[in-house]
């Protein structure tokens, strides 16, 4: 069985003049864990590489911004930053050039915005006064009233005249009410002038004279507003060319600078000295030879290197640092990787759980969603993910998931007789397969109840065949944790406990037992209490024989008392957990019944419809079908994931270990 991949921790020592080149072979080699992060012993003053350092920060803020507000999509910097490399002057220069036409273009349409917004005000007031036909000094002598003409914000125009009706009277001098005449009675001008200052209103200063504005005015003010309205659709135009011309150039630009922006975050919490750098970090052992060589070639020889098997760092010797674990798979079982660390990452050296989660996951997935024609759909599917013809983000890696269910769900389909609901379409296959071994007949495994006799037999063979698979993976998640134990030198948890080898003796035992009774029909003998206790209380009653065999004087960590209460209760529990364990895979064949239920359900709909042939009946094949595949798939995945994590990772990970995660160069972008 595979274990976790061996690594070791290298040390580097490298010169100043070679720190920035030697991050930036780590960041795309994707090999590396840094130890640790620390900080300077010494302050760096490096005055010279720091102003590079500030104008790289700089270019790569500016590149984002300038991005963001070009509408340039920067999310390809992710799939090309691990081909990018650091700035060189030549890269500082064009970001330089580019930034500047970008500066120039954008202060263009701020200034022709700011133009064009102050011809529309004048506009609009012009508009709004070009009606008023007396002067408003005439106005202003009124005996009995106070007028008031000024300026609010257009939206609070119904509010401000509903809290000044009965009281005065609100009249807009322009089409979008921002520009008001407010006439009311002298008495009440001083509570109007507090509501009027509650809505935030501008008076505006009116010359006594005042009685409009000339046509010729208006007419010039128009012309203004239309030359500096299309003065700003031509700077938009140009803007957008110029995004689709430099578009490229930024992306590349946002890479390069990420990278550098990246290199000085990583050297700023490096040991060093005013000459040398100090870098430690975990690799996979079988890369480290050529990874030292290649740094040696980078550096021409400028560089120390050391390395050290894991048990001879002291972090990790005094338990304060895990050894990072890596898996290595081939495409099939690493697509299953991303389950195993969703529960805990397994401990350094133990054994690797990856194939087994793969191997149980397709099979359950398959009984559970018999159907040829949808196992070949996830299989077509998982192909195009592979393919990049079906883009789902980071889904696509899990394309041999897609292909590997698809295909155990067509096995089962063709065991089962089923075709997108449909039993006819297999029945030549599964009447050749049949006829080998006696009469023909379709299909092969019938799941769905029948006047038959016999189906009751196939139905209950089908919950035999499942509760058989948990054991199956209940005993494999035993056989892991036992191994594991001992790999580890913790012989105590190796041998006692509900999953060590009293308990998986008990449950074993039990099984046999069970399984005599039923088929040979023997008794129960006192050999069989015997063995069946013993396991039990070594299972139960385990902790003063694991405290003994760890060395430790207290046989009885809080009193017998207790030891012993608890101990019962963990009798209960072994008993119980054991029994749930194992009923609990009857699920199994309880969704590979209700999808033959489903399947049936739809097929009978289609037929009531008019069959598969007609346009009622095609619309629901294809609905139905598609409700299945997507959210019974949905289902019966949640159910196989909760299948591993409470049956089967439940008997070994107790103990969890640190993922392996390389330092790799990512692309931070918010756009």
């Amino acid at each position: 069985m595979a274990r976790t991949a061996e690594m070791k921790l290298l040390e580097l020592m490298v010169l100043k003049e070679d720190i920035s080149a030697v991050i930036e072979y780590i960041g795309k080699k994707g090999s590396f864990q840094f130890q640790k992060k620390e900080k300077s012993r010494n302050a760096i003053n490096q005055s010279d590489e720091n102003a590079f350092v500030d104008v790289d920060s700089q270019f790569y803020d500016e590149i984002k911004s300038a991005c963001s507000d070009l509408s340039i999509d920067l999310s390809e910097v992710s799939e090309i930053i691990a081909k990018s490399s650091s700035p060189t002057e030549k890269d500082r220069e064009s970001a330089g050039y580019i930034i500047q036409s970008y500066r120039n273009l954008s202060k263009q349409l701020t200034e022709a915005k700011e133009s064009a917004s102050k011809i529309q005000d004048a506009y609009k007031e012009a508009m709004a006064f070009s009606n008023l036909q007396v002067s408003y000094a005439e106005l202003e002598h009124l005996s009995f009233l106070s007028l008031k003409i000024g300026k609010i914000s257009s939206g609070k125009y119904e509010d401000l005249k509903n809290a000044l009706e009965g009281n005065a009277v609100v009249i807009p001098l322009g089409d979008d009410k921002s520009h008001l005449l407010i006439a009311s009675s002298k008495k009440g001008r001083f509570a109007l002038d507090s509501i009027l200052k509650e809505y935030d209103f501008v008076t505006m200063e009116i010359p006594p004279d005042f009685k409009g504005v000339p046509q010729n005015v208006l007419d010039g003010l128009k012309k203004r507003k239309i030359e500096s309205e299309s003065a700003i659709e031509e700077l938009e135009i140009q803007k957008k060319n110029f995004a689709e011309t430099h578009k490229q150039s930024f992306i590349k630009l946002a890479a390069s600078f990420a990278i550098a922006v990246q290199i000085e975050g990583i050297k700023r919490n490096l040991e060093s000295t005013e000459l040398v750098y100090r870098i430690t970090g975990w690799i996979p052992a079988g890369e480290a030879e050529a990874y030292m060589k290649e740094l040696e070639d980078l550096t021409e020889g400028r560089i120390a290197i050391r390395e050290f098997e894991p048990y001879e760092v002291p972090a990790v010797m005094n338990g304060i640092e895990d050894v990072p674990v890596k898996l290595e798979h081939g495409k099939f079982v690493k697509s299953f990787e991303r389950m195993i660390f969703s529960y805990g990452s397994p401990v350094y050296g133990t054994i690797d759980p990856s194939p087994f989660v793969a191997i149980f996951f397709t099979i359950l997935f398959g009984i559970m969603f018999g159907d040829f024609g949808q196992g070949m759909f996830f299989v077509l599917f998982g192909i195009l993910m592979m393919r990049n013809v079906i883009k789902v983000g980071r889904w696509n890696k899990f394309a041999p998931i897609f292909m590997s269910i698809g295909i155990s769900s067509s096995i089962m389909g063709l065991l089962t007789g089923e075709f997108f609901g449909t039993e006819k379409v297999l029945e030549p296959f599964a009447e050749w397969v049949t006829g080998f071994f006696g009469t023909p007949h379709a299909p092969i495994l019938k799941l769905m109840p029948s006047s038959d006799p016999n189906s009751i037999f196939v139905m209950f063979g089908v919950f035999g065949a499942a509760v058989a698979i948990g054991f199956v993976i209940n005993t494999c998640g035993l056989l892991l944790n036992i191994i594991n134990n001992i790999i580890r030198k913790k012989y105590a948890q190796a041998l006692f406990g509900k999953n060590g080898l009293a308990g998986a003796i008990f449950f074993w035992y039990v099984i046999a037992l069970i399984l005599r009774i039923v088929i040979a029909h023997h008794l129960v003998a006192v050999y069989d209490i015997v063995i069946i206790a013993v396991s039990l209380f070594f299972a139960a009653f385990a902790e003063p024989f694991t405290f003994k065999l760890e060395g430790k004087k207290e046989l009885f960590e809080n009193g017998f008392g207790a030891y012993f209460i608890s101990s019962i209760v963990e009798i209960i529990e072994v008993i119980s957990g054991y029994l749930s364990n194992t009923i609990s895979f009857v699920r199994v064949g309880a969704f590979a019944l209700s999808h033959a239920v489903l399947n049936f359900t739809i097929l009978t709909l289609t037929n009531m419809c008019g069959g598969v042939l007609s346009p009622g009946g095609i619309l629901i094949m294809i609905l139905g079908n598609a409700l299945i595949i997507v959210l019974e798939g949905m289902i019966v995945a949640i159910q196989v994931i909760r299948l591993q994590y409470y049956e089967f990772f439940s008997k070994f990970f107790h103990d969890t270990g640190s993922e392996f995660k390389p330092f790799v160069f990512e692309a931070e972008i918010d756009n």
